[in-house]
C-alpha cells in the first residue's frame, strides 16, 4: 500500500500560531499524517479518504504553492506566473496571434485576451490586427517585456527548483515524467487543450 497525507487541524490559540509562525513560517496551522491508500484507486475510495488521498486536490495544492513561491521570488516583476508564461512563447514566437498563445499554454481565448491586454497596458507586450486576417490579433514581446524577463529569470527558476526540492534528483525526474504524463494523457479535457504551435 502506498501512503496518503491528511491534514490533521492543531487547536492551537491565535497567539499560539502567530508564535509558531515566528518559530516555523512553513509549517503552521495543520500537521500531515500519513494514511494508507489503497492500491486500486477508484472514486469510491476517493469518497471515504480524505483530501490528501486525491490527485485533483493534490494538484490544485501544488498549483497555489508554486504560486506563492512565484510571487515571493518574482515580487519585483509585478506579473503572474501566467503572464510569465505569456512572455516565454512571445519571446520565441514574435507576432503570434492571441489563439495560438492561448494554445500553448493551455488557456481559453478569453482568458488569454485579457491577460495579454493587462501585459499591453504594462508596455510588457504589443498588439495589432492580424493583417493576413482582420478578424484576429497578434501579440509581439517588447523590449521592456524581454527585460522583464530578463530582470526575473533566476527567481523564476528558483521557484521552479524550490518546488520540487524536497524530492530526491531521481524522484524530481520521476514526477516530472509522471506529470507530464499525466497531463498528456488528459489534455483534451481541459477547457482549453494545451497545442504547440
Amino acid at each position: 500500500m502506498r501512503q496518503s497525507y491528511s491534514a490533521v487541524p492543531n487547536n492551537d490559540s491565535v497567539s499560539d500560531i502567530e508564535q509558531k509562525k515566528k518559530q516555523h513560517p512553513d509549517n503552521v496551522g495543520s500537521t500531515i499524517k500519513k494514511e494508507p491508500l489503497p492500491d486500486d484507486i477508484t472514486p469510491d475510495v476517493f469518497s471515504q479518504q480524505g483530501l490528501w488521498s486525491r490527485p485533483g486536490f493534490l494538484v490544485r495544492r501544488l498549483n497555489q504553492i508554486h504560486y506563492a513561491m512565484f510571487f515571493e521570488e518574482c515580487k519585483e516583476g509585478n506579473i503572474t506566473p501566467v503572464q510569465y508564461g505569456i512572455l516565454t512563447v512571445l519571446s520565441r514566437n514574435p507576432w503570434l496571434d492571441q489563439t495560438a498563445i492561448g494554445y500553448e499554454l493551455g488557456l481559453d481565448r478569453t482568458t488569454s485576451a485579457d491577460v495579454i491586454k493587462r501585459l499591453e497596458e504594462k508596455g510588457l507586450v504589443e498588439r495589432r490586427v492580424n493583417p493576413t486576417d482582420k478578424r484576429s490579433r497578434q501579440a509581439n514581446i517588447t523590449p521592456e517585456g524581454l527585460a522583464l524577463m530578463e530582470s526575473l529569470k533566476d527567481g523564476m527558476a528558483r521557484s521552479q527548483q524550490r518546488l520540487i526540492e524536497p524530492l530526491s534528483p531521481a524522484d524530481r525526474k520521476t514526477f516530472m515524467t509522471l506529470l507530464a504524463e499525466v497531463v498528456e494523457a488528459n489534455n483534451q479535457h481541459g477547457r482549453a487543450a494545451l497545442k504547440s504551435v
